[in-house]
């Protein structure tokens, strides 16, 4: 044999003899307890990644829930607020309303008084006139005092026709 078969023989002694070995110390069922181990591990965790991802879903959910809810809740406050809003409002308005009526009521009866009034002054004075000038008629006419109870017949008649 020549040198490099004889070295090939013995690399291959070599390596048989190292196989042998590494079987005896059991190194194929560590390397295959350690490839096991990162295998649970890794199956553990996916099963954490998928029990997270659960968690989350629900999570979002509820968060959704709890959003629509508060978008509802202030909805309704807002259509609350708006129509509290347009019945003030509405009151307002009536109260304007009334109140306008009552000061056209008062500013009619104030006129309606004053005309009144007005009237009846304007009655003093024609009566007043007029029996000044039935008095100087009478007078030019009539002795004294035959004009005196004339005048004062006259002046009963017409206070009685007033009243």
């Amino acid at each position: 044999m020549d040198a490099t078969s004889l070295a090939t023989l013995w690399a291959t002694v070599a390596l048989v003899i190292f196989l042998a070995i590494a079987v005896y110390v059991k190194v194929p069922k560590l390397i295959a307890k350690a490839l096991d181990a990162r295998a649970d591990k890794i199956s553990n965790e996916l099963e954490e990644a998928r029990r997270l991802r659960e968690e989350a879903q629900q999570l979002l959910g509820q968060y959704q829930r709890k959003r629509k809810e508060a978008e509802q809740e202030a909805a309704d406050i807002v259509a609350a607020a708006k129509r509290e809003a347009d019945m003030l409002a509405a009151e307002a308005h009536k109260k304007t309303e009334d109140y306008v009526t009552r000061r056209t009521a008062l500013a009619e009866q104030k006129i309606g008084q004053a005309e009144r009034e007005a009237i009846g002054e304007v009655r003093a004075s024609a009566v007043d006139i007029a029996v000044e000038a039935a008095r100087t008629l009478l007078a030019a006419k009539i002795d004294a005092k035959a004009g005196a109870d004339l005048f004062q017949a006259s002046l009963q008649d017409v206070k009685s026709r007033l009243n």
